[in-house]
C-alpha cells in the first residue's frame, strides 16, 4: 500500500522550527538589551565626568556644553590639587610597605603554624570592616587625639592601616596555603634553617601573592576617605578630600577632574591585580 502524508504534518514542523527561530531572536535581543544596559551603568558616569571636565561654560537647558576647554585641568594643575596628589601617592606607598612588613612575617605564622584559636585570630582582623566606618574611625580619632596625631601624616598612614590590614593579612595567609608544604620540608630535610627556607622557598614562591596584595592595599589606600577627612583634614588633604571638598563647594568641574585622575591609577593597578591574583589564592581564601 501506498504510504500518504498525513495532511498538516509539514506546517507543523515548519511551525515549530519558526518557533526555535524566534525564541532564539528573542535571547539575543534580550542579551543586547542587557549589554546597552550594563553600557550604560559603567560609561554612563565616566562620560558625565568627561563632559563636566571639559565644560568651560554649561546652561540649562543645553544636553551639551556651551563652551568647551581645558581650563579647569589647568586651574586644577596650577593650584593644590598637585600636592594632594603626591601627599596621596606617598601615604598610599608607606601603607603598602608597613602593610607587607607586619602582614608577610604574621600570615606565614599563622598559614603554617597550629595557633589555638587562629580562626579567631583571622576574624579579628576583619572586625574593623565588620562595622560601619564612621565609628570605628571616630573612636580611633579620640586615641589619636591623646596622641597628638590628629593633623598629621603618621595618624592618616596608622587610620588608614586599620583597614587596609584587613586586605593584606587575608590575602597573604591564601597565598602561603596555596604553596604546598612539602617543598619547605624538603629544603628543612636537607638541612637548611626554618629561616632560610622562609626567604629563600616560600618568600620567592609567595612574590605575585605579595604584589597582588601589595596592589589591593595600595588601592584601598589611594581612596580611602573617610578616616583620612576625620584624622588629617584640614592639614593633610588627600585627594578623595580634595575631591570632596570640590564637589561640596559645587565646583563640578574641578570634582570631575580630580575623579578622573584619582580614577586612572586604580584602572592601570586592577589591570595588574588581574595578572597577579591566581585562582589558586582565591580558592584558598579565607580557608584556615
Amino acid at each position: 500500500m501506498n504510504s500518504t502524508v498525513q495532511p498538516g504534518a509539514l506546517p507543523s514542523s515548519s511551525g515549530a522550527s519558526r518557533l526555535v527561530s524566534g525564541y532564539g531572536l528573542l535571547q539575543i535581543a534580550l542579551r543586547l538589551v542587557a549589554y546597552a544596559a550594563a553600557l550604560f551603568v559603567i560609561l554612563g558616569p565616566l562620560t558625565s565626568l568627561l563632559l563636566w571636565s571639559l565644560a568651560e561654560k554649561w546652561f540649562w537647558p543645553h544636553p551639551l556644553p556651551n563652551q568647551w576647554g581645558l581650563l579647569y585641568w589647568r586651574k586644577v594643575f596650577e593650584g593644590k590639587m598637585l600636592q594632594s596628589l603626591i601627599l596621596s601617592f606617598e601615604t598610599a606607598l608607606l601603607v603598602t610597605l608597613l602593610c607587607l612588613l607586619v602582614s608577610v612575617p604574621l600570615s606565614y605564622i599563622i598559614a603554617r603554624c597550629r595557633i589555638p584559636g587562629r580562626t579567631l585570630l583571622l576574624l579579628l582582623f576583619l572586625l574593623p570592616q565588620a562595622f560601619p566606618q564612621l565609628p570605628v574611625f571616630t573612636n580611633t580619632m579620640v586615641l589619636m587625639y591623646k596622641w597628638d596625631l590628629v593633623g598629621t601624616l603618621t595618624g592618616v598612614i596608622l587610620i588608614h592601616l586599620v583597614g587596609a590590614v584587613v586586605f593584606s593579612v587575608w590575602t597573604m595567609v591564601s597565598v602561603f596555603q596555596s604553596i604546598s608544604p612539602a617543598l619547605e620540608e624538603a629544603s628543612i630535610m636537607l638541612g637548611a634553617s626554618r629561616l632560610y627556607t622562609f626567604f629563600h622557598i616560600a618568600l620567592p614562591l609567595s612574590l605575585p601573592g605579595m604584589i597582588a596584595s601589595s596592589l589591593l592595599v595600595f588601592l584601598y589606600s589611594l581612596d580611602e576617605f573617610t578616616g583620612s577627612l576625620l584624622i588629617g583634614a584640614p592639614f593633610m588633604v588627600t585627594m578623595p578630600i580634595f575631591m570632596y571638598n570640590a564637589a561640596n563647594g559645587y565646583e563640578m568641574q574641578v570634582a570631575s577632574v580630580t575623579a578622573i585622575l584619582l580614577m586612572l591609577p586604580g584602572i592601570v593597578l586592577l589591570l595588574l591585580l588581574q595578572r597577579f591574583m591566581k585562582s589558586e589564592y582565591l580558592s584558598a581564601f579565607g580557608r584556615v
